[in-house]
């Protein structure tokens, strides 16, 4: 801690850092929005296309997690948690997230902090889905720097301003109003957890998803395989993030994105919104994975409010 400003560490519990300079622009940014922002001494660790071998990352990780800082912030996503899962002291994190720390991030992250709804009790530790290091402040101007939105918004929610987010969605869910439980994140990581001990057995909640990279009949096939297992029947509501970066295929003939979950709404009675800014795209909204929520719409405006 320096002063009164909030000790935030970025961390790499994933794949290679491949520009060690947006990390390092992502730290000095962070440090001019009032934060002590540092790197963990193994952030730019390099193995094959991970952060680090397995024993880095995993001691990384609860290196961080022994610190408790104010904020443990991933620098990217890409693949290497799942390696670490069945080793991860998942008593620790819980206790880090008591003492205050909220790790935030997406993508691979998603399997730690649902790991963590898993093995942490009835307490269900709450962490951000939300931006990171590398990707969002690490942003060159060239590129467009820090979208504003994301900036606002992570800083809101760090200073325990934030108590919802609004998102414009499709018509047709006019007066929906549910609450359960906030969880979720990349389609896929969420996916890969089923039939592990890494898996939260959430009914009643509110599940979000988002993912890149991932052409729609992926996106479909991960949401039947989600739908098939139960698990979109017991939530109340689905809400899909923003599926960027793929490219249509000349086989298509019309199929897309809103071809696969027209599909999944004719299979399942669960309600599933579209239109939420999260994900891997500059304006990335945090979402408190594992707090109680209510979903609430009006018209085409939807509210996620804790």
């Amino acid at each position: 801690m320096s002063g009164d400003r909030p000790l935030l560490v970025c961390f790499s519990p994933a794949g290679v850092v491949a520009r060690p300079a947006a990390v390092r622009l992502a730290a000095r940014r962070l440090r001019a929005m009032g934060f002590d922002a540092r790197l963990d001494e193994s952030a730019l660790a390099r193995h094959q296309r991970f952060a680090g071998d397995d024993d880095t990352r995993l001691e990384a990780l609860h290196r961080v997690a022994r610190a408790a800082p104010s904020v443990a912030l991933a620098t990217r996503g890409g693949y290497g948690l799942t390696r670490l899962l069945d080793r991860v002291d998942w008593k620790l994190l819980a206790r880090s997230v008591e003492r205050g720390t909220r790790w935030v991030g997406h993508s691979d992250l998603t399997v730690l902090q649902i790991g963590l709804l898993a093995h942490g009790g009835t307490a269900r530790p709450v962490t951000w889905a939300g931006p990171l290091a590398a990707d969002h402040f690490g942003r060159s101007e060239a590129d467009g720097g820090v979208d504003e939105v994301t900036r606002d918004v992570f800083l809101e929610a760090l200073h325990g301003e934030l108590e919802a987010i609004g998102f414009r969605t499709e018509a047709g869910f006019d007066g929906l109003d549910v609450k359960g439980v906030l969880w979720g994140g990349n389609l896929t990581m969420v996916t890969s957890l089923l039939g592990t001990p890494h898996w939260p057995r959430i009914k009643g909640g509110v599940l979000f998803l988002e993912d890149v990279s991932e052409h729609p009949y992926r996106v479909e096939r991960n949401l039947l395989h989600l739908h098939q297992a139960g698990v979109l029947a017991a939530q109340r509501a689905v809400v899909l993030g923003q599926f960027s970066a793929w490219k249509p295929s000349p086989l298509d003939r019309g199929y897309s994105l809103k071809a696969a979950v027209d599909h999944l709404r004719s299979v399942t009675r669960t309600p599933i919104l579209t239109g939420l800014p999260h994900g891997h795209v500059p304006t990335t909204v945090m979402l408190p994975v594992g707090a109680r929520v209510t979903l609430a719409t009006q018209g085409r405006e939807a509210f996620i409010g804790w």
